[in-house]
């Protein structure tokens, strides 16, 4: 036993003699888009604005009723129901993600980081220098969707009862839904 504890603290000295941590990309937690706004207060107020924003309102009953009729579904409480929340909150069925209304209030609704993935790592990337290189903040985990459209179609991708099929509204286009995210001002610094 005393040769594993020596083995174990010799081990962790060498990590922090050279820096080494455990934490990856796959260990950043969700922060709120609240975090968010303390830097991109114009893209905050553009999201507020949006259907996203509030998604989280329309799992309630009573809210959307002449919606939820047309997709044939029932009007009613949806707030606990795992095949809503995966698209209408932040981070749900992931580490660190939405896990109840009760619990984790500040990750309802599809917030920033349910498009541009958990931002503890990269926000802190970003926290440190304001000359951030996009490349530094990509590989901590920042995800850009207009580079790629696979993240939106986890929601609007066939799972949802809300098809152009039920109203042309919900008709998937990538560029036109992109638009309507928030409005994507330029970033104060080059990156």
């Amino acid at each position: 036993m005393k040769k594993v504890l020596i083995g174990f603290f010799a081990v962790a000295f060498v990590a922090a003699l050279f820096g080494f941590t455990a934490v990856n990309a796959d260990a950043a937690e969700y922060i709120g888009a609240k975090k968010c706004k303390a830097c991109h207060i114009k893209q905050f107020k553009s999201w507020k604005t949006t259907t996203m924003a509030d998604s989280f309102e329309n799992l309630k009953a009573g809210v959307k009723v002449a919606e939820k009729t047309a997709a044939g579904i029932e009007d009613k409480d949806y707030t606990h129901d795992a095949g809503c929340l995966k698209c209408h909150t932040t981070g749900y069925g992931k580490a660190g993600g939405f896990v109840s209304i009760e619990e984790t209030p500040l990750l309802a609704g599809v917030q920033c980081e349910s498009c541009h993935g958990p931002g503890s790592e990269y926000k802190a990337i970003m926290k440190k220098d304001k000359m951030y290189k996009i490349a530094d903040v990509k590989a901590a985990g920042l995800i850009l969707p207009s580079e790629d459209e696979k993240g939106c179609l986890v929601c609007h991708g066939g799972d949802s009862p809300f098809t152009e099929k039920v109203d042309a509204k919900y008709k998937w286009v990538f560029k036109d839904r992109l638009e309507k995210t928030h409005e994507h001002f330029p970033l104060k610094n080059a990156h």
